[in-house]
């Protein structure tokens, strides 16, 4: 199945070309501060799921639904630094995600479909990244490689936006806005090898990242088997696996697509209206001063 947020936060089943409301199954449970989705996700852990009403529940066209981030605070997003190998040649590193680990990024800074990408500098560069994303479906801790893939409940697209500026990985790429997350999440049992998807960014037009999850230095069952050795990830949490090549500097007016086979297509904007100097930025000022 294929779950959505729309509407202010409705749970919709996106069924061809309708989507079907199903909120109500959930009770009060829809106002889980997360969203619903990620209270049908912990109910699904918890092995309560309700059954979804598709053949009674309310239907409206896909096409006129106000789409909104399917997880639009979830516990964590864990993020993978120089997942592809073609991207570790790009950026001239030396070093990859076997010897960096991964990262957290704000759950603050996740968008929706149609929303923009905010640029907070008028003078650093920021790129965007294109990444599948995994929504991890039950509490993991220390799994093994082979049962990794059974801890996933659904997959996603993900921007991974990034300021190119000196300060940690961390806040470069926690800036609000900085994780445009959807068009839904498609459940695991639609996705049986997330290593064989085709992911295509494209910005104003033309393609900048194309590449096949083949290519993933840490497939995405090793990375939840690695990530979970670290930190305990629980129901509705997030993993974004990595960016291959291509990745750009962003401009006031584009639109950034990532598309990924079998998941969906993700489209949202870019605004730098309210962009100011990196020097201007909050502190700044007094650290020049000493």
């Amino acid at each position: 199945m294929r779950f959505a947020l729309f509407d202010d936060g409705r749970l919709g089943v996106v069924d061809q070309d309708d989507l079907v409301d199903i909120t109500d199954a959930l009770g009060d449970d829809a106002r889980h501060p997360g969203g619903a989705l990620h209270a049908w996700i912990e109910a699904h852990a918890a092995g309560r799921t309700p059954r979804p009403p598709l053949d009674t529940a309310p239907r409206s066209p896909l096409a006129t639904a106000r789409l909104q981030a399917p997880l639009p605070r979830p516990g964590k997003i864990v993020a993978a630094p120089v997942n592809y190998r073609d991207h570790q040649s790009e950026m001239e590193y030396t070093t990859s995600i076997a010897d960096l680990g991964v990262f957290l990024k704000a759950n603050s800074s996740v968008i929706g479909p149609g929303q923009d990408i905010r640029l907070p500098y008028s003078d650093k560069r920021t790129d965007q990244e294109g990444e599948l994303g995994v929504v991890i479906g039950r509490t993991a801790s220390h799994v093994p490689v082979e049962e990794a893939l059974s801890y996933v409940f659904g997959y996603t697209c993900v921007l991974d936006i990034t300021v190119r500026s000196g300060e940690d990985r961390s806040t470069r790429k926690s800036f609000d806005t900085f994780t445009p997350l959807g068009p839904w999440v498609v459940t695991a049992d639609e996705v049986p090898d997330p290593g064989r998807l085709d992911l295509r960014c494209d910005v104003g037009g033309v393609t900048r990242q194309q590449v096949g999850t083949a290519d993933l230095i840490f497939s995405v069952g090793e990375l939840i088997a690695y990530t979970s050795s670290v930190m305990t990830l629980h129901p509705g949490d997030v993993i974004a696996t990595g960016t291959p090549a291509g990745v750009g500097p962003l401009s006031h007016g584009d639109r950034v697509v990532v598309e990924i086979g079998g998941i969906g297509r993700l489209e949202v904007g870019v605004d730098a209206s309210h962009a100011t100097p990196y020097a201007q930025r909050p502190g700044n000022a007094s650290a020049l001063a000493r």
